[in-house]
């Protein structure tokens, strides 16, 4: 099979494609550009990854190609991040991207180039059930799980897809990069956002969104005025540092209000709630619900999945019932729903409460 991977420059990816290569394979190598090379290639996506994935290419003798997605990246990504975070919101850009851009855009050009498949470095997995429906199965490794941000894909672009170290641990990827010799072998982990070298996204707003909130008042649950913020776009819920009031005992952002804007604070037991709303749905492997049921799911990366029912709304929103109330349930993030260590689907939280 010809197959193209995604390589980001890491060791995930470039240990994706050996194994591959090793399976018999025809492998070629795909690297996105991403963000302008402006800031020395320190955002993850810049001349550094491309030069990275380009040895571990040729350390594995296999075809290497750039691909120039900046333009779009910018017009679906970015502004969607600048937007959202200018409604109060705080968005998701790893989901969005893996949706529209990796398996989207990305593949459009692999195919183009001949590719049957697209493999990634994700910590994920694939099988069929006995329906023949491709379903989306948790990494073997729990520290490295990257299920939560593939929620979006749909059954055609799982059909085309392999996750090479999805079954293998982190420690085990590295020993194998280490074995082959890859160059890249003992590269660090990023753990930014990609196009926000060193993770302060307040600068990368205001340089580029269009518009952005102006300040307004910093309220307590009950209304009181305790404060002034300096634009709702900056402020997330669970925040705690940054807000600037003194006060008897620590506080946290509880909610963003738009209409009002407006930061609500409170104490760490009022930023919990036990139920949301979400809408922009994707169920990977059955129909939308018609009538409530139970899901284990988790409100962000890494949060622990939590005992829930979940009731649509309409035919494009649904109501999740926690059993336990969750801290900081934010507007803008993922709520993802397991079965298992499979996948059911999941949406973006649009509200805390009913």
């Amino acid at each position: 099979m010809k197959i193209a991977v995604a390589m980001s420059g890491g060791v995930d990816s470039s240990v994706a494609a050996a194994l591959l290569k090793q399976e018999g394979h025809e492998v070629f190598g795909v690297t996105m550009q991403l963000c302008p090379t402006t800031d020395n290639g320190q955002n993850g996506r810049g001349l550094d990854a491309v030069e990275d994935a380009r040895k571990v290419a040729a350390r594995l003798e296999i075809p290497h190609y750039t691909i120039d997605l900046q333009d779009y990246f910018s017009r679906v990504i970015i502004a969607d991040f600048c937007q959202e975070y200018s409604l109060g919101n705080t968005p998701n850009p790893c989901v969005m991207c893996n949706h529209y851009i990796k398996f989207g855009k990305l593949w459009e050009k692999a195919g183009e180039m001949g590719a049957e498949a697209l493999a990634t470095g994700h910590y994920a997995g694939i099988e069929r059930d006995s329906h023949g429906r491709y379903l989306l199965k948790k990494g073997k490794d729990p520290r490295k799980d990257q299920s939560y941000f593939l929620y979006l894909l749909k059954q055609e672009q799982l059909s085309r897809t392999l996750f090479p170290v999805g079954n293998l641990t982190k420690d085990t990827v590295r020993k194998i990069a280490g074995e082959l010799k890859l160059p890249v072998a003992d590269r660090p982990e990023s753990q930014e956002i990609c196009f926000i070298p060193g993770g302060d996204y307040i600068p990368f707003l205001k340089a580029h969104a269009s518009t952005l909130p102006t300040d307004g008042p910093i309220l307590d649950v009950k209304g009181n005025v305790v404060g002034q913020h300096e634009g709702i776009a900056f402020y997330t819920v669970g925040q705690r540092r940054g807000l600037g009031i003194s006060a008897s005992k620590p506080l946290y952002v509880t909610a963003i209000e738009p209409a009002r804007n407006a930061v609500i604070v409170g104490t760490k037991a009022q930023t919990y709630t036990d139920a949301l709303a979400a809408d922009s749905l994707n169920w990977i492997a059955v129909p939308a619900p018609e009538k409530p049921f139970k899901v284990k799911a988790s409100i962000r990366y890494h949060h622990p999945e939590a005992d829930a029912v979940i009731t649509p709304r309409d035919e494009k929103s649904v109501y999740v019932k926690f059993a336990e109330p969750q801290m900081a349930v934010t507007p803008g993030q993922s709520v993802v729903f397991y079965d298992g260590d499979s996948v059911i689907g999941g949406g973006t939280i649009i509200r805390q409460g009913r």
